[in-house]
Order: C-alpha cells, then structure tokens, then sequence
C-alpha cells in the first residue's frame, strides 16, 4: 500500500511539472555523434518525455537533432535550453537522460557534474564562425530551419543582380579556394563565364579523402542548404543551369541530408525553373565516388563523373573552358561553396575585413594529433599556430613538448615548433614548404619520429597515385623505398640527398597536384629535423623510440621491483627471470615487440 501511495505521489508531480514554457533540446546528430550513441539518447528523450508528459506551448519540436558541434571528443553532445537559458551536457548515455529531464527540465536544476567544462567554452570561444556558426544549432534535414536563418536570402538577393554584378562582387570580398592551391574564386568564375561553349557546369567538389579530414562532411552533415545555395548562386553567375555534387560514398550521411535537402530545395522552387521568378533555370544531381584519393583532383573527377576512370589530363585547357563533357566548368570544394550566401548577403567588404591582405575570411580546420582538445575549428587566416594550439586546442596532450604541426593533410608540410608564432595563410604555409590544402592540421609532440611520419603520409600518396605519368608512380616508389631501408636501420648516407633530388623532381615534372605535392612532407622534415634521418642513418637510433628495427629495450636495474611481469609477457623468451632476482633482455633474442614495456609498472624498462 504504501509502495501504491509512493507512486502515486511521483505519477502525480510528474504531471504537474508536465508542461515547460520554451524548451528546446539539441542532440548532435554529425557522424562522431552517432557512433557516440546519439540515436540511443534521442530515443531516450522521447520516451523519457511521454512517460512525463512533457511537452512545450510553442510552436516546435521539443527535441531536435543537429550536424556537428565541432569538440567531437566530448560526444554526445546535448543542449538543453529551458525558458532561454542554454546548459550543454557531454559525453551523455541514454541511461543519463531521465536524470537530466527529472532534475533539469522539470525541476529547473541542472546537473552539475555532466556539464560542458570551461574548456569547451574556450575551444568555441577563440573561433570565427561563419561556415560552422549554424552547424550545430539548426535541424540539417528541416529546409524551414535554414529558411529561417535567412537561408536563401543570398541566392534571392543574387538572382535580382546580374551574373556580372555576382562575379565582381566574390572578386571584391577576395575569396580564394579552399580545397587546395587558394585560386580567387570570382577571377575563376570570370574566366568561365568568358568561355565559349554550353551548357556550362557547376560542380561541388565533395571529394575529401585526407586521412583525419572531415570538413566537407560536417558542413554537408550540419548545414546542407548552404552548400546547395552556393551552387545557385555560383550557376547563376557563370550561366550554368545544371550542377553536380561529387561526393565519396564513403560518407553515407552526407549523401543522405545532401539528398533530403536537393529534394525539399526544388519542393520549395529554390531549384528547378524559373527560381525566383527570375526565369533562371537551375538543377542539382549527386554523383557518388568510389573513394579513390586521386578524384579530388578536378580533370579526374569529371573523368569520373563521365564514366571513366579517374585519372587527371594534363592542362591546358583549363576546366572552364574545357571541363564536363568538354563544355566549360567551374568546379568548387564544399567549403568555398558554403561562403558565398553569406557574401552575398552581409557584402564582400564584411567579409574582406576578416582575415589578412591577401588571405581573406576564416578557414575550417580538422584539428588532431596529440592535442587536448581535438575537433573541427573555424578560424580567421593570419590567426598564428600558437593560438590554435595553446588557445583553442588547450595545449600539448599530457603537456608534452610541441614538435611539429603538419598542415595540408598527405601532401602539406611539417611545420617545427619554433615557427609556432607564424600567420596561417596561403603565402605563409607555402613560403615555410607546407600548404593550406582542404584544411588538415595535425599536431605532433616530442614522441612523434619525423622519418616515420613522413614514410606514413608518403605511403598514402603513393598507393594513391593513378600511375598515369612516371615521376609519380615511379618516384614517389623509390622515394618510399629509400624511407622503409632509413626506417629499418639499413640507410645509406647519401639517401638523404638522394630523397632531397627525387623530390624536386617530382614536384617538377609530375602532371598533376597529387605527385607534385607528394614529396612536401619528406622534404620538409629533412629541411626542418634532418637530424632526425641522420639519427636513423648514422648512429642506428631511432630519437623518438618508434622505428620498431631501431628499438632497444633495456631493463634499468635500480628500478626493477623483480617482479616478472615482463618474463610472463615476453612471447620470444628474451628475458631471463628468477624470484628476487632483477631481469634481463637479450638483445639477440629479443623481437622488439614492446610487450615488456608495456607490462612494467615501474616504468624500468626503457
């Protein structure tokens, strides 16, 4: 009886707690959040909801999800705003949920201990948002979200310019590209409305294939429409009426909201004829890749959207005047798409001011590597190394010493510590032999060894190449060669100069920007920590311990406890071990595996 009355009570407060006046909640539906479990919290939400009658008195959904929130280490991210006031929950489980509704939402208290941490805020704080600004606030799937943070607005507005008051003003705000060499967007646009020739083509290039890359697909996961409103706008200016979406199936989601948001933009008239009353014509079509690196790369991605195979041509002729189906093209990444609706509509001088003389607006960034705070950032250009180390990624993970950053994903450059004062811009990373790329940043600590990192990002190129011309597929081979034998303690004196003289080369004669930026992150860490290959070559060591053939693993008798942990593990018999008696390794036996190391609790083997 007394359990009935219990319930009773608590079915009877739940009710009258039941009805919140503005309550909105915001569950990170980006693919970190999904593989965290963010479907699982949804789920939980509703059914918490129902089971207490909860329900807000506006006009909205009372839980909606949302694209990436950029701190994607802290997943599932969830904010929870009650009557205006915004408290955002991390690393959040469905078993977690019921506490949050009972205690936050109904009984105004928020718990404490699942809050976000100062560094969160720090790591929004320091940005400059503009691409990501409405990434993680707004429904990426409902085009009535985007609508109502002025989304079409730009393209509305553009369509009632002429393509040539367009072009000047994407000329004027000095927007350059963002997938790779930084080309001025607008002089591009010029160029191909200039060409002879129709139909014309506007292509977003949604190929992002650098390993830790996931900008394009955050932005397309987050905020579709402003992709798509890019393309409008951009088909307009040059006169083309059909545009295509190249993206790699590979990114499932993207494909997905990029669909959903194609279909209710022609639903609504935004795509199809005569948008706007304007009389222009303009439609979107989605072209998946197979996930071959080299499609990235314009002339072989219209291959690939012509049914061939996806292999670069020399040039010229340019895309825009010879490109899809030899007509002219325009082709942009996703990034540089997503900018323009806002150019369009807050003015090319707005967005001229951000930035430096010469590198102008903000760049999004994937920030990884041995850093506190990893995750997507949106910065302005000219903002320095340090600043988005020390200020928005918190530092060195267990403050550790700062090595390197390399920028540019496979084919950028190692940056060493003591540039970390430099501007990130066009000029400065090419000046320092690095690039700004898609927009790939990964920082490395005092444990990192620069030869094998540069084997690693070499290797990917290579296996990536097309083979179509020699100095790439042949080059880019020996080069990797020559960094396996330094690597395995087998290198020769002259292979430094002999990578140094097959990497200009390369970068010489190479038909495309696979092969011709290949070589950057060798060449860099021989310029910046030749040192290191010397370390490798000359003395047999590897300084950072990861070159497995260099290792040496030796037991520190004034730590060893004797305890046998690393006889029990040692899977070659390589160490001797009694009771009460200190352990030894035999250098001859020993495979160098690393399970001994890894097994001593007293850090005594070394």
């Amino acid at each position: 009886m007394a359990e009935k009355k219990k319930a009773e009570s608590k079915a009877k407060t739940k009710r009258q707690k039941s009805t919140v006046k503005d309550l909105l909640i915001r569950v990170c539906f980006g693919t970190g959040g999904l593989a965290a479990g963010s479907q699982e919290v949804l789920e939980a939400f509703h059914r918490e909801f129902d089971a207490h009658g909860v329900k807000a008195n506006i006009e909205k959904k009372c839980v909606n999800i949302t694209g990436c929130r950029g701190f994607c280490a802290k997943d599932v991210l969830v904010d929870v705003i009650n009557n205006g006031d915004l408290a955002t929950y991390q690393f959040v489980k469905p078993d977690m949920v019921s506490r949050i509704v009972e205690e936050h939402i109904l009984s105004g208290r928020p718990v404490e201990e699942w809050l976000v941490g100062p560094d969160y805020h720090t790591f929004h704080d320091k940005q400059t948002k503009i691409l990501l600004k409405q990434c993680g606030q707004i429904d990426p799937e409902d085009i009535d979200a985007y609508l109502g943070i002025g989304g079409y607005e730009g393209a509305k507005k553009a369509l009632s310019l002429t393509p040539f008051e367009v072009i000047e003003e994407v000329k004027a705000s000095g927007l350059r590209g963002r997938g790779g060499a930084g080309f001025l967007t607008g002089l591009k646009w010029e160029f191909c409305s200039m060409s002879k020739g129709t139909p014309k083509y506007i292509i977003c290039n949604a190929d992002e294939g650098d390993p830790g890359a996931f900008m394009d697909r955050s932005v397309i996961e987050g905020n579709p429409h402003s992709v798509l409103e890019g393309m409008l706008i951009g088909g307009y200016a040059i006169g083309a009426e059909h545009g295509y979406v190249y993206i790699r199936a590979e990114y499932p989601l993207a494909v997905a909201r990029l669909a959903i948001a194609i279909g209710q933009a022609a639903e609504k008239g935004f795509l199809g004829k005569n948008i706007f009353g304007s009389g222009f014509d303009f439609d979107i079509k989605i072209k998946q890749g197979a996930g071959a690196f080299i499609c990235g790369e314009e002339t072989a991605l219209i291959a690939s959207i012509e049914g061939q195979r996806g292999m670069p041509r020399s040039k010229p002729p340019f895309p825009v005047n010879k490109g899809l189906w030899g007509k002219p093209t325009v082709i942009n990444n996703v990034e540089t798409l997503a900018n323009l609706s806002t150019i369009i509509t807050k003015g090319a001088s707005w967005y001229a001011d951000i930035g430096t003389e010469r590198s102008k607006g903000t760049k999004v960034f994937a920030l990884t590597g041995k850093i506190k705070n990893t995750g997507l950032i949106e910065v302005p250009m000219g903002i320095s190394l340090k600043e988005i180390i020390y200020d928005i990624g918190g530092g060195m993970e267990r403050n550790r010493k700062l090595k390197a950053v390399q920028t540019g994903g496979p084919s950028g450059g190692c940056i060493p510590a003591s540039y970390i004062n430099m501007p990130v811009d066009y000029e400065s990373l090419t000046g320092i032999g690095s690039m700004m790329g898609s927009g790939g940043m990964v920082v490395m600590d005092d444990t990192t060894c620069m030869v094998d990192m540069s084997k690693f990002f070499l290797s990917f190129t290579q296996n990536e190449s097309c083979g179509k011309c020699v100095p790439c597929r042949i080059g880019t081979k020996r080069m990797l060669e020559v960094l396996t034998r330094i690597t395995e303690g087998k290198g020769k004196e002259s292979d430094i100069e002999l990578l140094v003289e097959i990497g200009t080369d390369i970068k010489l004669s190479s038909l495309c920007g696979l092969g011709q930026s290949a070589p950057n992150p060798v060449l860099s860490t021989i310029r910046f920590f030749r040192d290191e290959y010397e370390a490798h070559i000359k003395d047999g060591v590897c300084p950072a311990h990861v070159c497995k053939a260099l290792r040496q693993y030796v037991v520190n008798i004034d730590l060893c406890k004797m305890c046998g942990k690393c006889f029990r593990v040692c899977p070659s018999g390589a160490i001797t071990w009694e009771q009460k008696k200190k352990a030894m390794i035999s250098k001859s036996k020993c495979v160098k595996c690393g399970a001994c190391f890894e097994a001593c609790p007293f850090n005594s083997i070394m």
